[in-house]
């Protein structure tokens, strides 16, 4: 599972207001319901967890039975306004590549993760809540098992049934959900789980474009391994370690304290991913070094600083360790002669 920080911005795509709209909400209905002004909403940086979670709980509350909730917005919501790491899914050769596609790029949006298991007639699907994060609303919880349902039935053209589907919350309308479903529901579980036919999975789908997913792949693929090193601890841990090179405190309590969790906790988990902080902050100054010195605008000693060294010297000793040479040859020598001029 991918290291999920708490502060991460949530950004919501332009169908889901699109799929309130066509059943009779409003971004302000919403908005006021959940208490957060419109600006918050509107923001191209994305929400807060916490502020994606009171949107959902708002609309639940809008509707008045979260059962319906889920079964009209999974209805209305129309294909085409997906983001392209779910409309890639749709072009998927069959439902179980579809879902697979599904599980992986969801990665990509958090605060839900998605473990597929097969065994020898059934599909499970398990949702889970991601590192460092409270316990998703129960629409939520019951929208993200309604898509893959709803990505089996659009992509085959079939109605395809679940076999089973498990809440760990309780649900309003249990009878609408099964006949959407088209299973039994089961409730207090303890899995937010679908459960599908296994036999369904090999459905062709007629959405299949493989032209389309040659195009999209590459790039999904890229900016997942993109987002999964960020946001992987050690990725946290060095990003927060060069935001705040120049404020002097370089100390694992300053990071850990940061992260919210003990010095201890954080050693630990860094230990299991095969690092040490110490490791890690030799690489981040490193890493930050190179981009500074590809400046040239920045002279070698604002690059030691930049980089936390209040000693030019002990920059100097530690950039042979690192590149066996001197900070202003690596520049002469990686740097154009154009720029280097300017």
């Amino acid at each position: 599972m991918a290291f999920h920080h708490p502060s991460e911005r949530i950004k919501i795509p332009p169908g889901f207001w699109a799929g309130l709209s066509s059943i009779g909400l409003s971004l302000h209905e919403v908005a006021s319901q959940a208490g957060l002004p419109l600006t918050a909403i509107k923001d191209s940086n994305g929400v807060t967890t916490a502020q994606y979670f009171a949107i959902w709980l708002a609309y639940s509350v809008l509707v008045g039975d979260i059962s319906q909730s889920i079964i009209r917005l999974s209805s209305a919501f129309e294909t085409a306004q997906y983001p392209p790491s779910v409309l890639a899914t749709y072009h998927a050769r069959n439902y179980r590549d579809a879902l697979y596609r599904m599980a992986r790029y969801k990665q990509m949006c958090p605060p839900e993760n998605l473990h597929i298991n097969e065994d020898k007639d059934s599909c499970t699907i398990d949702l889970n809540w991601q590192s460092g994060v409270q316990t998703g609303p129960p629409v939520l919880a019951g929208i993200t098992l309604a898509t893959l349902l709803e990505l089996g039935r659009r992509g085959t053209g079939q109605h395809v049934n679940a076999k089973l589907v498990e809440f760990t919350y309780p649900m309003e309308d249990v009878r609408a959900l099964e006949t959407y479903f088209g299973a039994r529901i089961q409730t207090g579980a303890k899995h937010n789980r679908l459960t599908l036919h296994r036999i369904n999975l090999d459905l062709p789908f007629i959405s299949y474009n493989e032209e389309l997913l040659q195009i999209l792949t590459p790039v999904l693929d890229h900016t997942l391994d993109e987002r999964l090193s960020i946001h992987s601890l050690t990725g946290t841990v060095k990003w927060i370690m060069k935001r705040s090179f120049t404020a002097g405190r370089q100390d694992i309590q300053a990071v850990a304290s940061e992260l919210g969790m003990s010095d201890r906790t954080l050693q630990r988990r860094l230990t299991e991913e095969g690092t040490s902080f110490k490791q890690l902050l030799t690489e981040a100054r490193h890493e930050q070094a190179l981009e500074y010195l590809a400046d040239p605008s920045l002279d070698i000693k604002e690059v030691a600083f930049l980089i936390g060294y209040e000693d030019q010297n002990s920059f100097y000793r530690a950039f042979r360790l690192w590149e066996g040479d001197t900070p202003a040859r690596w520049r002469s020598e990686h740097l154009s002669p154009a720029v280097t001029t300017v």
